[in-house]
């Protein structure tokens, strides 16, 4: 299991491996009498995850599965995380009724029939996302399901109950309906540039990002000149048909269709993949790994285009370039109306983080442990930019113990310092207001010629 402070949600290479047990008769007392927090056209109940101490009765400090807060008011809701659950939905309903497993999501979603069970109220901080600033500022969805395998479990009916589910919690919150708010799992950044290796990877390439965003009320269509910067991935779902492999069992993954478009070093289905620097720290080129999500963009999500050849279109990613093909009279991407985040004028590289805290002056003097950010692996450069401007709250939820019993316990410190969000790669990351300027991404993009026009 990762540490109580990750937080995260079912381990997608040892889900197996994690205790299952019945809620005790106490801890279900009272669940009949709990309205769950869903839209009444969608069918819903509520199973309440264990709050429970899991050692000693006097280690306030070792419980599970969750953190009670007062959210909205302690602390903005502004992402909604999809998940997979790798295991079957009764399955999944016990190991978040374990404490032991340190596990948690706010609702989980049947594949046979889009039920819908709430397990942690939107009030309280799910341990699901793999990064706690994140888990203390979204709600979680786990859909049941096993991400190599996306097609088999994930049914018209689950997207239809999962795009209930998002556009009824994203009015109640103020959340907006993109793709830097509106999160794969595989969308959390890291907290820290050694925790990028143990970040998920669900939902997967299977998950069709195009149907579901279509769901929402939000499809991708024109809304910019063919020559804009800025565009979405608009691949065909259905058309879009690639052969990954799972590397986890050493087994290709058969040809399908996909939201995923490869990415690649060069204009050439010859060039090595990209490799995602945090992901592969030594250099090695990117893999069609199922999970090597820094190989691949995946539709729905927005980049900001760095070159053109025919039949080729290069987008800033990670902090460099990355190209894919983008054959005559297709429509891999659609140009797109938005804001992009550019380093200010005179700064070389701007750092980039997986999470928006105070600065470590901000805390009270007597809080004996401050928590800050660390800049990721990435940096955004002079003459790059990448998709966002959305303004991420400040702040860092306080909640070592089950019962607020230590000072400062179950508070919710803000910070002066202004984030902005930005799709770095195939995942969001956060940036100070301070270093970067937000435009908008529409101008007509100008690129040196290559020989190859």
């Amino acid at each position: 299991m990762t540490s109580k402070r990750s937080r995260t949600a079912l381990a997608l290479t040892a889900a197996g491996a994690l205790s299952v047990a019945l809620l005790t008769p106490a801890a279900q007392a009272g669940t009949a009498t709990v309205r769950p927090e869903c839209p009444r056209s969608l069918a819903c109940d509520w199973v309440p995850a264990a709050y429970q101490q899991t050692g000693d009765p006097a280690d306030k400090d070792t419980y599970g599965n969750y953190d009670t807060a007062d959210r909205p008011d302690s602390n903005a809701i502004k992402f909604i995380v999809l998940h997979d659950t790798e295991v079957d939905f009764d399955t999944t309903l016990k190991i978040f009724q374990n404490p032991l497993n340190q596990s948690s999501a706010h609702y989980v979603v049947r594949s046979s029939d889009g039920h819908v069970t709430q397990m942690v109220k939107n009030k309280d901080v799910a341990w699901q996302a793999g990064n706690w600033y994140l888990n203390t500022h979204s709600i979680g969805i786990e859909q049941e399901g096993v991400a190599a395998e996306g097609a088999k479990w994930y049914t018209p009916e689950m997207y239809r109950s999962t795009a209930r589910l998002v556009r009824h919690l994203a009015a109640k919150y103020d959340i907006p309906l993109d793709r830097q708010h509106i999160l794969g799992h595989d969308g959390v950044p890291p907290t820290s540039a050694t925790g990028t290796k143990n970040m998920h990877w669900d939902p997967g390439p299977y998950w069709d990002w195009n149907r579901f965003m279509a769901l929402l009320g939000r499809p991708t269509v024109p809304s910019a000149p063919r020559s804009s910067e800025l565009v979405t991935i608009s691949a065909d779902f259905a058309k879009n048909e690639q052969a990954f492999r799972d590397c986890e069992k050493s087994v290709d993954l058969p040809l399908q269709g996909s939201s995923a478009v490869p990415l690649h070093t060069g204009p050439s289905a010859d060039a090595p993949l990209f490799s995602d620097p945090g992901l592969h720290p030594d250099g090695s080129p990117g893999t069609n790994c199922a999970a090597d999500w820094g190989s691949k963009i995946s539709a729905t999500q927005q980049a900001v285009v760095a070159d053109r050849v025919p039949g080729w279109t290069a987008i800033w990613w990670y902090g460099q370039q990355a190209w894919f093909r983008t054959p005559a009279g297709t429509r891999v991407t659609t140009p797109t109306s938005g804001y992009i985040v550019r380093p200010k004028a005179g700064k070389d590289a701007v750092p980039v983080y997986g999470v928006a805290y105070p600065a470590k002056e901000e805390y009270p003097t007597d809080f004996v442990k401050p928590t800050v950010g660390s800049p990721l692996v990435y940096t955004i450069k002079a003459g790059q930019a990448f998709p966002g401007g959305g303004e991420a709250p400040t702040g860092y939820y306080y909640a070592p113990t089950i019962d607020a019993s230590k000072p400062y316990d179950h508070t919710y410190f803000r910070g002066t310092q202004k984030y902005v969000t930005v799709q770095i790669g195939h995942r969001i990351a956060f940036v100070k207001t301070s270093d970067v300027d937000v435009v908008r991404g529409t101008r007509r993009a100008a690129f040196p010629s290559r020989g190859l026009r």
